[in-house]
């Protein structure tokens, strides 16, 4: 089984990779990561020019109308940029979600805004560690919502949220505006503070439902499912980024007078972190065909993808910090960008165990039929 973006696909990731590697270099993450700025607004901008927010977006809303796998590879630039912008935050999950599960008035009055760059969206699941639909202490009734979210990936940047809270007929995703006099938010410091987290506290905040009440358990996991497709991209792109950065480390790098990438030891470091990407670049890729096709296999592509591209943006980050050498672990090498990124990619759908907890359940599925 073959597959492969198109060719007008990869003129869109040229483009893209253009564009960051000229106005998000990672000078621009590191003064995001120093001030209180919650995100590169100009950078998010540049993106809204270029109509990368909405390419999955139908036209009818102000979006490209293409798919999935426009998104993919922009997800992989956006991740080897390490752009500090909430791109998986307002564009995998907030406008995926409005676009899968919402209705008319709602994807006619927000997706311009979002996919514009005017607003930015996130989605809010956990709640100090707890973070499935059954343990749920936030509560929705009578269209009001009421408990905590913490932390919401740039839940500070945000100005809508999708919140999933319990109710009498079970968890239900919640459309709430960040504005409203019943909501406050504090920031919450995190290994990576490129993506602004915040605590969210809902005091009988105004809401809505978006799709189906009761039905929310669902519509997160096919949202995480897609989303894992797309974040998978956006962690290779950052660990081949780590990759070429400690190659071009230790072909400059001379100790004993020869380059320390001719020794073994930092050979056998970068070709096991080939191999970890183009593994997870296989299983994205596989991903990617389910996603865009709406094959039964998502769910196992999907944590395939997931699993694959977690480990090797790990390894891969973690080796070019030890690459480096003691220059590595300290603030003014770059090196520790990309790590942050990647413990934060690796929790930001659900951490490890519960993705290979789903590969298993979905592997034994295929198994017995």
């Amino acid at each position: 089984m073959e597959f492969d973006f198109s060719e007008d696909q990869k003129l869109l990731k040229e483009q893209v990779a253009r564009f960051l590697r000229e106005k998000s270099p990672l000078t621009v993450t590191r003064r995001v990561l120093e001030s209180a700025e919650t995100h590169a607004a100009e950078v998010w901008s540049g993106l809204a020019d270029l109509g990368a927010l909405g390419v999955a977006v139908p036209e009818a809303y102000g979006g490209m109308g293409l798919g999935a796998l426009e998104l993919c590879v922009i997800a992989e630039e956006v991740g080897r940029s390490c752009a500090p912008v909430p791109f998986q935050s307002s564009v995998c999950l907030a406008t995926d979600a409005l676009v899968q599960f919402g209705s008319e008035a709602q994807k006619a009055r927000w997706l311009p805004e979002l996919i514009a760059g005017k607003i930015i969206g996130t989605v809010a699941v956990a709640e100090a560690g707890k973070s499935s639909p059954s343990q749920l202490a936030t509560t929705f009734a009578a269209d009001k919502l009421t408990g905590t979210k913490l932390p919401v990936i740039d839940g500070e940047a945000a100005g809508l949220a999708i919140v999933l809270a319990g109710g009498a007929g079970g968890a239900t995703m919640a459309l709430v505006e960040l504005g409203d006099s019943g909501v406050t938010r504090r920031r919450v410091e995190t290994l990576d503070p490129t993506r602004k987290q915040a605590e969210i506290v809902f005091k009988g905040a105004a809401a809505e439902p978006l799709g189906e009440r009761g039905g929310g358990a669902r519509q997160l996991q096919t949202l995480h499912e897609r989303a894992a497709v797309l974040g998978a991209f956006e962690q290779i792109g950052g660990a081949e980024a780590s990759l070429y950065m400690a190659r071009d480390f230790a072909l400059e790098r001379y100790a004993f007078g020869r380059q320390i990438g001719s020794y073994q030891a930092i050979k056998h470091k970068l070709a096991d972190a080939y191999i970890k990407i183009e593994l997870a670049r296989s299983n994205a890729y596989y991903g990617a065909m389910m996603l865009s096709s709406g094959g039964a296999d998502l769910p196992l592509a999907a944590a395939a993808a997931r699993v694959a591209a977690t480990d090797a943006y790990e390894y891969a980050s973690k080796e070019n910090i030890q690459t480096h050498g003691g220059i590595g672990f300290t603030w003014a090498a770059d090196p520790h960008m990309h790590y942050r990124r990647s413990r934060l990619l690796a929790l930001s759908l659900g951490g490890a165990t519960l993705w290979r907890n789903r590969l298993v359940t979905a592997l034994e599925k295929r198994n017995a039929v």
